[in-house]
């Protein structure tokens, strides 16, 4: 069963150029540690202050391998410290769901 971990973001948003290379480091970070990122996404329209990220795993328990990996990376602590210093995160929260097979990545169909 895949697990998809859905990251909400409130951000400061003028500092908006300090969180897209947080997100940007862990496009690297993520896959070497596991996870298969799915994105980071910025506030565009509407709304300054909302970003997101998407990850999925296979499992709960390669979520929690991912998560000892994490912690283990010293790529993954320099980006933590990088967010703490700069202070451009003001609230976090992460929730779990599962994928409902028949919805997930489907593409338009191609004019015949």
């Amino acid at each position: 069963m895949t697990v998809t971990c859905f990251i909400e973001y409130k951000i400061d948003p003028f500092k908006l150029d300090a969180f897209r290379l947080y997100a940007e480091n862990w496009g690297k970070i993520i896959p070497d540690c596991g996870g298969r990122l799915l994105g980071y996404f910025l506030p565009s329209e509407g709304t300054n202050f909302q970003a997101f990220g998407i990850i999925n795993f296979d499992s709960l328990a390669h979520y929690e391998q991912y998560r000892k990996l994490l912690k283990q990376s010293p790529q993954g602590s320099e980006n933590f410290q990088f967010a703490m210093r700069e202070k451009f995160i003001l609230e976090e929260k992460r929730s779990f769901l599962k994928t409902v097979p028949e919805t997930y990545l489907k593409l338009p169909q191609e004019n015949q």
